[in-house]
């Protein structure tokens, strides 16, 4: 088989995947796949930086709009809402289950069982209250932060791009599922090593795509190459992490704790930026 037929083949591969991601990962309406199996699925975190990118560029367009009144923590929660609704608030849920998930306890004891049980119901509790609120102010107040001196687009275009990012290395091969039933089984371990090279320089691409973009607007600044990446080092770092530890209680990865481990990536990397920059 020559290159050239290999892509032919893989283009409605590729065209189900893009489907499945903006059918997941948002509320932006899009024709259904065809097919959503093991192989669509793990193309669809491939290209979830993708996701993010269009999020990102959204943004980017609502902030110039009403840039002209100012900057501040005030723009910061309007974008943070925004992208609630954008993602129908999935990632926000995930972050509230996940939270509640390790939260619970039988006799004081870790319950993995229990933890799961109480993320598939769906209703939030004490610890995923509190997690949404910490959660949620310090991404609004960061971003505000850094839109107010100038860095705050860059910075959020990077968040928003590598925060998906991050879902192709939680979905590699040998990643567990917890449970049967859910997105967790049919993504856990669907990416091979080569999609998530390929989903790193696909995010490369994008980020300086649209850093491009924005360094036509002067009133925009790019952050240096060092606080990128101690930025994106940081975000990968603690979503993997956090991934780590629900694997070690859960047995594996579930949908909510993917959309847990972007919101955490995506926090980091503004808290850790406007730390910087600042």
């Amino acid at each position: 088989m020559t290159r050239g037929s290999m892509t032919r083949g893989l283009l409605p591969v590729w065209a189900d995947a893009l489907r499945l991601g903006f059918g997941t990962l948002t509320a932006i309406r899009v024709p259904a796949p065809r097919s959503a199996d093991k192989a669509r699925a793990g193309w669809a975190m491939t290209f979830a930086p993708i996701v993010g990118a269009v999020l990102a560029a959204i943004a980017i367009a609502l902030v110039e709009v009403i840039g002209h009144v100012g900057y501040g923590v005030v723009v910061g929660f309007l974008v943070i809402g925004l992208f609630a609704y954008l993602t129908r608030g999935m990632h926000l849920d995930g972050l509230a289950d996940a939270a509640d998930g390790l939260g619970a306890a039988k006799g004081g004891v870790a319950d993995p069982a229990r933890g799961l049980e109480v993320m598939r119901r769906g209703d939030v509790g004490p610890f995923g209250v509190v997690t949404l609120v910490v959660v949620i102010g310090m991404q609004a107040t960061a971003l505000g932060e850094l839109l107010s001196v100038g860095h705050g687009l860059a910075v959020l275009v990077l968040a928003l791009v590598v925060s998906r990012f991050v879902l192709s290395v939680l979905c590699m091969r040998g990643v567990p599922a917890a449970r049967t039933e859910g997105l967790g089984p049919l993504v856990a371990g669907s990416v091979g090593g080569a999609q998530v090279i390929g989903s790193a320089l696909l995010s490369s691409a994008l980020v300086a795509a649209l850093w491009g973009l924005l360094s036509l607007d002067g009133g925009q600044h790019l952050p240096g190459a060092g606080a990128a990446l101690a930025a994106v080092g940081s975000g990968v770092a603690v979503g993997v992490l956090f991934a780590l530890r629900c694997i070690k209680r859960f047995g594996g990865v579930t949908g909510d704790v993917l959309g847990a481990c972007v919101e955490l990536a995506f926090t980091t990397i503004l808290i850790v930026a406007a730390l910087i920059v600042m």
